[in-house]
């Protein structure tokens, strides 16, 4: 079998660039300076400094849960009277449907102003 050639049916010469060392040869040179290849890797430090995270992670998560067990053990503070949403409630302001209408939640707003301006001033009189 014949050898193949290049465009008009000649063979390629040993002293002549081939088609992907042309392409190397025609690539951009790189911007800036030129660093040094990264140090290789000792993957016995890099596991043990992963072991050692991990043990430290380990260390926090039960610290952690143990402050959270610690916080669920100790009953919330009573004061002997109702919570201040307990008194706003029993108010029976009007309700806020969510609306999405400025106008609507204006209005809802001054409502809940008003009341709670009554309310003060009740008192003083």
């Amino acid at each position: 079998m014949a050898s193949r050639g290049r465009h008009g049916g000649a063979p390629a010469r040993e002293d002549e660039p081939r088609c992907e060392e042309r392409a190397e040869q025609q690539a951009p040179a790189p911007q800036g300076p030129i660093l040094p290849p990264p140090p290789p890797v000792d993957y016995g430090v890099f596991m043990q400094g992963l072991v050692q995270a991990m043990q430290t992670h380990a260390h926090t998560q039960a610290a952690l849960q143990a402050q959270l067990e610690a916080q669920a053990q100790v009953p919330a503070q009573d004061h002997g009277g109702p919570s201040i949403m307990e008194k706003f409630k029993r108010m029976l302001p009007p309700s806020f449907k969510g609306e999405s209408n400025p106008i609507l939640a204006g209005s809802w707003m001054r409502e809940i102003l008003d009341g709670a301006y009554e309310r003060c001033t009740a008192g003083k009189s």
